[in-house]
């Protein structure tokens, strides 16, 4: 029994550590982008409502950051539609500043390294957005993190150029990932968009088929498939079997009538011909042996 507890533990203990230290890779992806899209504005003058594009180092070189200052007012009264990401009007930063920051990224093919969904693909690259305090001087090395209040709208993100099989349209789901590890799936409201409430990352995810059930499913196909013609050969083959069988015993029967039937030859003239062997009976009187 203590066994089992101890094993219990270490289990817990170690799946906690594995999921910690996934957070801890994506929380520091997110620092570092987020200090790269700040650099941006540093080394320009940045104006309000402009979306800037961040230089990212070689390695990186597939993610997309961005940056865009807004004032809150602006939010409130038009929201923000920057990189395919949708915040509706009536949105306000918790708690309340005067100017903000959101940082958009696109994590291209780094999205499957930070991020994943058990027992699902993600089909599109993760998207997500952050908000940012931008009152105080942008090249401060602590920038304080923001929350959104959107008074009940959603915020739309969208997918462009997303294609499926037919068979997999009504399978697709939209997963948003969490800050704390965890994640949410939800069916896609609309074609190629996805829903949230706040910020964070996103992406479309199919369930993955498992091998399997992919290896039943090609018997089963296999089986039918072949099964017909399979059958009407068996079918074939067995007549063919028959027909010969019988004709095999037809001609045994033959050769053995014929052994049986042996003929004697005489010579009629010139020729030799068969004569079979005569059986005679016997004349027998009526009145013989009688007195």
């Amino acid at each position: 029994m203590s066994w089992n507890i101890i094993f219990l533990v270490l289990t817990l203990y170690f799946c906690s550590f594995v999921n910690s230290s996934d957070n801890f890779a994506t929380d520091s992806l997110d620092a570092s982008l987020q200090d790269f899209a700040f650099k941006t504005l540093i080394h320009r003058r940045p104006h309000t409502g402009a979306l800037y594009k961040a230089v990212l180092p070689a390695n990186l070189s597939s993610i997309e950051v961005s940056i865009v200052r807004l004032r809150s007012k602006r939010l409130w009264n038009r929201g923000a539609n920057f990189s395919s990401i949708h915040i509706p009007s009536r949105t306000m930063s918790v708690p309340h500043v005067k100017r903000l920051a959101i940082v958009y990224q696109n994590l291209g093919n780094w999205s499957s390294h930070y991020y994943g969904v058990p027992g699902y693909s993600l089909i599109t690259p993760v998207v997500g957005f952050m908000v940012f305090d931008a009152s105080n001087n942008v090249s401060a090395k602590s920038i304080r993190k923001l929350n959104l209040n959107t008074t009940g709208k959603p915020i739309l993100i969208h997918f462009p150029n997303l294609t499926l099989p037919e068979g997999m349209i009504s399978k697709k789901r939209c997963v948003a990932f969490n800050g704390n590890g965890t994640f949410y799936l939800s069916e896609m409201s609309l074609p190629g968009i996805c829903s949230s409430g706040d910020q964070g990352h996103f992406s479309v995810a199919i369930p993955v088929e498992s091998k399997q059930k992919r290896r039943w499913y090609l018997w089963v196909v296999g089986g039918f498939v072949l099964g017909i013609p399979g059958i009407v050969l068996m079918g074939y083959a067995g007549m063919v079997s028959v027909r010969i069988l019988k004709t095999k015993k037809i001609q045994v029967m033959e050769r053995q009538s014929d052994e049986d039937l042996i003929l004697e030859s005489r010579w009629v003239g010139s020729s030799k011909m068969p004569s079979a062997a005569v059986t005679r009976t016997q004349p027998v009187l009526e009145n013989e042996g009688v007195p």
